[in-house]
């Protein structure tokens, strides 16, 4: 279920709400029922680029993090503004601002276009996104780069494309810096031992969800069948017929109630 940040960012927003009228720019994270949830206390949703989109003289920075200009921008505009940047996206900023202070070339391994990566390449319009290595030709001359990632990418898959980068740049200088945070490596080990023994996987978490995103797709790589649900309404029984053994993960921004409202429907239909 949710991660310390994103318990921390709702926990907030919900001081907020009680508070008066706030508008978060854009998902505080990317669940559906934690948006519903919201929406329900009167939470407003702008979008970060956009300041004719708030209503609202309170505004909040989502757990997803946004770069120094957007949020000052916010700031000189008038409008009171709450961080619930996760700790660990900042702790990724000031990595990425550290290695363009040593002159090093700013690379993010990430999603191109999610939140967080925006967030991360705001202050350096340099910076480049890499998703895989056919991004490397994208890639500018240089004698150093800077390599940080997007806090919910597989270990695995970074480290990878680190080496395969190393390989490509011969001759210049590739520094990286783990900011893939805790929890995301907790879940990817946790799913590794889970699809040792399970045959079917059932992953809880919103569809635009990168985190949850990536624990489906390990788990199909691994050649299980995997499912992925919002809710527990989403569940099929027939899914479910010929499993032997069903693992259940979730992603970091996923309510404990969902989770338990899922495992609940399951034993279920293992009972029909």
């Amino acid at each position: 279920g949710m991660c310390f940040g994103v318990r921390e960012a709702l926990r907030r927003a919900h001081d907020a709400a009680a508070s008066g009228p706030v508008t978060i720019l854009g998902q505080l994270v990317h669940n559906p029922v934690v948006s519903q949830h919201l929406a329900t206390l009167g939470v407003q949703e702008g979008r970060l680029e956009d300041h004719a989109s708030a209503a609202t003289a309170h505004v909040m920075i989502t757990a997803h993090g946004a770069s120094d200009r957007d949020r000052s921008a916010w700031k000189a505009a008038g409008h009171r503004v709450t961080d619930t940047t996760c700790p660990l996206v900042h702790r990724a900023h000031q990595a990425l601002a550290l290695l363009v202070a040593r002159g090093c070339q700013p690379v993010v391994i990430g999603q191109r276009g999610h939140v967080e990566v925006r967030g991360l390449t705001g202050d350096f319009p340099n910076a480049i996104v890499v998703e895989s290595e056919a991004d490397f030709p994208a890639l500018p001359p240089a004698t150093s780069y800077g390599v940080v990632s997007q806090t919910t990418q597989p270990i695995t898959r970074v480290r990878g494309i680190v080496e395969a980068m190393r390989a490509h740049c011969a001759g210049a200088e590739v520094i990286f810096k783990d900011t893939v945070c805790q929890p995301t490596k907790d879940r990817q080990q946790s799913l590794d031992e889970l699809c040792a023994r399970c045959d079917t996987i059932v992953v809880i978490g919103g569809r635009h969800s990168n985190n949850t995103r990536q624990l489906s797709e390990t788990a199909r790589a691994r050649g299980l069948t995997v499912w992925q649900v919002e809710t527990a309404a989403d569940l099929e029984a027939v899914w479910f017929c010929g499993s032997r053994e069903v693992g259940i993960t979730a992603g970091t921004s996923t309510l404990d109630e969902t989770v338990r409202d899922v495992v609940l429907r399951l034993r279920q239909i293992g009972a029909e």
